[in-house]
């Protein structure tokens, strides 16, 4: 089933963690609607701008979000997210391009080192309505993952 001209629903939903523990990764038709948004509002606007990529962690059901650790609340169980890395920018270049650009619920740099412009990942997420537009970065301090939003992509430089 095509999302949009250039992405799948074979690519949202595969997960070799799911193949693993036996698990049906299959989402719903309200599910699917969300994963269509989601590919309209950010992810095909990317791939227009930047070519090809898959997203590496897209739909999760609720047990495969359980298994790996995911939020209760992770957008990834709606089909609203999806964690994307593209090869030919940067991860902070690719997060600045996504507020710039895109009709987003919330975007998150997670794990970015500076120096190291292929680090952690981009989550992205989109609803039908109400986004709200959240910029956030994810790091780890002291063991633990730490959030900050952010207000501007300028803001950006003063954690990095």
């Amino acid at each position: 089933m095509r999302l949009s001209p250039n992405f799948t629903l074979k690519e949202f939903t595969k997960s070799s963690t799911a193949i693993r523990h036996g698990l049906s990764n299959t989402p719903n038709a309200t599910q699917i609607e969300n994963l269509q948004v989601l590919c309209y509002n950010v992810l095909q606007p990317i791939r227009d701008e930047f070519g090809s990529f898959s997203p590496s962690s897209g739909y999760r059901s609720l047990e495969l979000n359980d298994i790996i650790g995911g939020s209760r609340n992770s957008q990834h169980t709606k089909g609203e997210a999806a964690d994307i890395e593209v090869s030919v920018v940067s991860n902070v270049d690719l997060y600045a391009w996504v507020i710039d650009n895109c009709e987003f619920d919330q975007v998150i740099l997670e794990y970015y080192e500076k120096g190291d412009p292929h680090s952690g990942w981009v989550h992205v997420s989109s609803k039908k309505e109400d986004n709200r537009k959240k910029k956030t970065i994810a790091f780890r301090e002291n063991g633990t993952t730490q959030y900050r939003n952010i207000e501007t992509v300028e803001d950006l430089e003063k954690y990095l």
